[in-house]
């Protein structure tokens, strides 16, 4: 297998292999280049996404700055949209659906390290080259969620249909659909329900 097939499957790689240090490079001179742009730059951006998230669904906007580190990687359904400082370790498979809305400084972090420092810890080849290896794991937020501010969703999580996630939030766990989750770990304090409807909150209107 090579580095990349192993990244993508979970499995230990090494991360300093020169194909995928090119496509790192790539993303992030591409995600450097968004954040360069302006909002009225329409075409500018459309151009640069198409490169580093080729697989984005219709309608989905992204507001930079953003940071991704891989970008290929990452799949947005329809409707998407993401507020300002969204952040992607895309080193495992990052699925977004639709209709998911991120508030401000949220990332979606897929890479994980060895608990034991004697597995984490830089190595030198034979020619003083450093590396280290590290794995990753897949990260599926399904249709319709909202993912409020500041929050953080690490890798091997899925986060089910018509989820909303509190500010603030740490998402180790899979949460089911429906429900309102929050907190540092995240938990289900909720199902969310016809309850919740803003025509019943009569001040907004």
């Amino acid at each position: 297998m090579t580095e990349t097939e192993k990244m993508l499957s979970g499995k230990l790689y090494d991360p300093s292999d020169k194909d995928l240090e090119a496509q790192r490079k790539k993303a992030h001179r591409l995600s450097k280049d968004y954040n360069d742009t302006y909002d009225d730059e329409d075409e500018k951006r459309t151009e640069i996404l198409k490169m580093l998230i080729p697989n984005m669904g219709k309608g989905t906007y992204i507001q930079g700055p953003i940071q991704f580190d891989y970008g290929i990687n990452t799949v947005f359904g329809r409707n998407c949209y993401a507020n300002f400082n969204f952040v992607v370790l895309d080193c495992c498979p990052v699925t977004i659906g639709n209709n998911v809305f991120f508030g401000p400084n949220c990332m979606l972090a897929t890479p994980v390290h060895p608990l034991l420092p004697e597995e984490r810890n830089m190595r030198y080849r034979e020619d003083g080259t450093a590396y280290d290896l590290e794995y990753a794991k897949p990260i599926v937020i399904e249709d319709d969620c909202w993912i409020s501010s500041n929050v953080t969703i690490c890798g091997g999580v899925r986060i089910g249909k018509g989820v909303v996630i509190g500010a603030g939030s740490v998402v180790t766990k899979d949460i089911p659909a429906g429900v309102f989750a929050g907190g540092n770990p995240c938990r289900v304090i909720r199902k969310i329900t016809e309850k919740d409807s803003v025509k019943l909150k009569h001040e907004l209107y």
